[in-house]
């Protein structure tokens, strides 16, 4: 059974993981193609992580541009004119991390790991994003941010909060 398991992972996807189902559901597990399996579900998780991470990495992006927008470039304006609103995005960020945390709650204890590695990427990030609205004089650099994320993850995740 194992080598036609194999080919039918091989040529219909959709067929064998329907097939997996079956016998799962039916109890024959001596028949599950477990290898396979296995490797599915792992790529699931780093999926799911994956996925997790990229909308860490753009939160953390337009909050820090949305934060140097609002402090240091136009302090007295609450919508600056020059820049586009960052909010929209941030909101957005947000929706999406709540979707996958209610999809996989225990991603939510990887979010300060995450935040930690992607933190340096974001940062660079907001720096070249900001950099193409301002002059050559006011361009920003490492020193424009802080070496690691000021903010809680209580705060990246409420969807009220903005620095």
């Amino acid at each position: 059974m194992q080598n036609s398991q194999n080919n039918l992972y091989d040529t219909d996807y959709y067929q064998w993981a329907e097939q997996q189902k079956e016998l799962l559901r039916t109890g024959q597990f001596e028949r599950l193609d477990i290898d396979h399996l296995l490797e599915e579900l792992g790529e699931v998780m780093t999926n799911n992580r994956h996925a997790m991470l990229s909308k860490v990495l753009r939160l953390l992006t337009h909050l820090l541009k949305h934060h140097y927008q609002m402090t240091v470039l136009n302090p007295q304006r609450h919508e600056p004119q020059q820049f586009r609103s960052w909010t929209d995005s941030i909101s957005d960020a947000r929706d999406q991390m709540n979707l996958l945390l209610q999809l996989s709650p225990s991603l939510k204890r990887e979010i300060p790991n995450m935040v930690g590695t992607v933190y340096p990427a974001a940062k660079n990030s907001a720096i070249r994003q900001m950099n193409k609205y301002l002059t050559k004089a006011q361009w920003l650099t490492e020193a424009s941010f802080p070496d690691t994320c000021p903010w809680l993850q209580e705060q990246l995740l409420d969807e009220d909060w903005l620095p």
